[in-house]
């Protein structure tokens, strides 16, 4: 059963960000061991840009990255947005996957206008995921599951076992995709919105193999993801799973954010949320890893001084875009780590990949 993130904790409740899944997961898929891997397994993701004059930037922090256009995105080069954001399976195949969403934008009219005769160039920065094992490792994206992701986009946001999530593993249990948001109600940026989606898909765990819960899980954890203690025998099932788990990396992810902020900002958006990353999983940014997270301002909230001594007053001395960037970042790293603890415990089993769900039963209430 697809799940569907509710609006108030996903990445389009920032105005102008659209999702899109493309996925095939093949009944007999098998994960591959002593044999090749068999059927599919895998997908693609597309984050729809469609605010004008968004700005986009990117940090990329893991020791084996998969990526496409990320030089484009560092804040001293010209080009300063995009108009898609694609987060995919199948390794360094995958990245064909951007070239379906790139001709899908260029048939709609979207991307920098080149002359006056309406011809555009897309631009469509590309992170992918190691999955091959999951599957038959021939099976991948490509442009056909692009173009299908693009095509797809909506403001609802499935989560789990979907699109570049669909072949995702996290330490022994199955990974996925997941989002979150919030609203920022006070401080310097009061009226923000600031959300995430993200592909788990991690050498580390993010659950605690001594507990069977994420890590340091908050009492606000256990209600907000409805979690209970699990019995003894199902975390002993979890640690043995642990000790014997199958090294695949990666976790890549998008944030969005209403704020207004200029490239350089919007980086430290990108690197903050790393932050997150490190909080949901352990390890994380290993050398095996291709951990990547792209940043998105769209622009709608200005960025405005407070009247001194009023509730939204800065710290003395401080910049008020300073005071703004700082709180944007606090939330970023919030709502990765929410957004990857979700993707696993939203996660269905694909080929033999165990869920949470199905590992931990007696904590999914």
């Amino acid at each position: 059963m697809t799940l569907i993130a509710p609006p108030g904790n996903r990445i389009t409740d920032v105005a102008g960000i659209e999702v899109g899944h493309h996925h095939r997961v093949d009944p007999d898929a098998r994960v591959a061991g002593d044999e090749p891997g068999r059927g599919w397994a895998t997908g693609a993701t597309v984050v729809r840009i469609s605010a004008p004059g968004a700005v986009c930037a990117v940090d990329v922090r893991g020791g084996g990255p998969g990526t496409r256009e990320t030089d484009l995105l560092d804040p001293v080069n010209t080009v300063q947005t995009a108009h898609a954001i694609v987060l995919t399976g199948g390794s360094a195949y995958g990245l064909a996957a951007a070239d379906g969403v790139m001709t899908g934008l260029e048939r709609a009219g979207a991307g920098l206008s080149m002359d006056d005769r309406g011809h555009v160039v897309p631009i469509v920065p590309a992170a992918v995921i190691f999955d091959l094992p999951v599957g038959a490792w021939e099976n991948r994206p490509d442009a056909d599951f692009g173009l299908a992701a693009l095509a797809a986009v909506t403001p609802d946001v499935a989560v789990g076992s979907v699109g570049g999530g669909a072949g995702a593993r996290a330490g022994p249990l199955k990974g996925g995709v997941g989002t979150a948001s919030v609203w920022l109600e006070s401080g310097p940026a009061a009226g923000v919105t600031v959300g995430a989606l993200v592909v788990a898909n991690p050498v580390g765990e993010v659950i605690d193999p001594t507990t069977g819960l994420p890590w340091g899980a908050t009492d606000d954890d256990m209600v907000r993801y409805r979690l209970g203690t699990p019995v003894a025998d199902e975390i002993a099932h979890l640690t043995a799973l642990s000790a014997k788990q199958t090294v695949l990396n990666t976790t890549i992810g998008v944030i969005a954010t209403d704020a207004e902020l200029d490239p350089a900002s919007t980086r430290r958006v990108a690197m903050a949320g790393h932050d997150g990353l490190a909080r949901a999983i352990t390890p994380a940014h290993s050398p095996l890893d291709g951990d990547t997270i792209f940043a998105v301002s769209t622009g709608a909230v200005p960025v405005q001084s407070p009247v001194p001594g009023s509730p939204l007053a800065v710290p003395r001395g401080m910049n008020p875009d300073v005071a703004v960037l700082a709180e944007v970042c606090r939330a970023a790293a919030g709502v990765v780590r929410d957004a990857i603890v979700q993707a696993v415990l939203a996660a269905e089993s694909v080929a033999g990949v165990p869920a949470y769900r199905d590992v931990l039963p007696s904590a999914v209430h």
